[in-house]
């Protein structure tokens, strides 16, 4: 008979406010992040050229580090039902540092990508929403994914200072090793 459990675990969502028009953070973190060259990457693959040149071309794509998988314009839609708030939701990751968790425990592929949304409310501020990468893959309880995800906190520090934006302190310290709480 197969078994099962739940995990609790506590998560951090990191809400950034941001300079200019939602058009403006849109298009600087678009021109930041690429969108994920699939064409290219099936090509490698198809021509079965191997990791590295498929890390060599993802570190030449994606210059800070992430890559857009996934984007939609949620706002566009939710227009159709009268609301007015902006927003632009993402997939943004870097397969080659989800790989890095991946073989230790494929179940890492549910916070990875990671999403971001920017975000207006009428009136409001521009704001760039993520969660905090690190305690998801904590979540996990293997240390060498934790690890990752201290680096990908990093890195998302690194983009939002490119970006101009204000980095919350969370994202350049160590974070504890949290394992969250299993329920059987």
């Amino acid at each position: 008979m197969a078994g099962s459990h739940a995990v609790d675990w506590a998560a951090r969502r990191l809400v950034v406010e941001a300079e200019g028009s939602f058009e403006d953070v849109v298009a600087r973190y678009e021109g930041a992040v690429p969108d994920y060259p699939a064409a290219r990457i099936e090509q490698l693959v198809a021509d079965d050229a191997g990791w590295q040149a498929v890390c060599d071309l993802t570190d030449t794509v994606a210059r800070h580090g992430f890559l857009i998988y996934w984007k939609i314009a949620a706002d566009s839609l939710m227009r159709v039902a009268g609301d007015t708030s902006r927003c632009a939701a993402y997939l943004m990751g870097n397969h080659t540092i989800a790989e890095r968790m991946f073989r230790h425990d494929p179940t890492a592929m549910l916070y990875a990508p990671l999403r971001t949304v920017i975000s207006q409310e009428p009136g409001g501020p521009v704001l760039f929403s993520t969660d905090q990468p690190s305690l998801h893959f904590a979540s996990l309880g293997r240390p060498e994914i934790t690890e990752v995800g201290i680096e990908l906190d990093h890195k998302l520090g690194a983009l939002l200072a490119a970006l101009g934006l204000p980095v919350p302190a969370c994202l350049n310290q160590p974070q504890p090793a949290s394992t969250g709480t299993d329920q059987h």
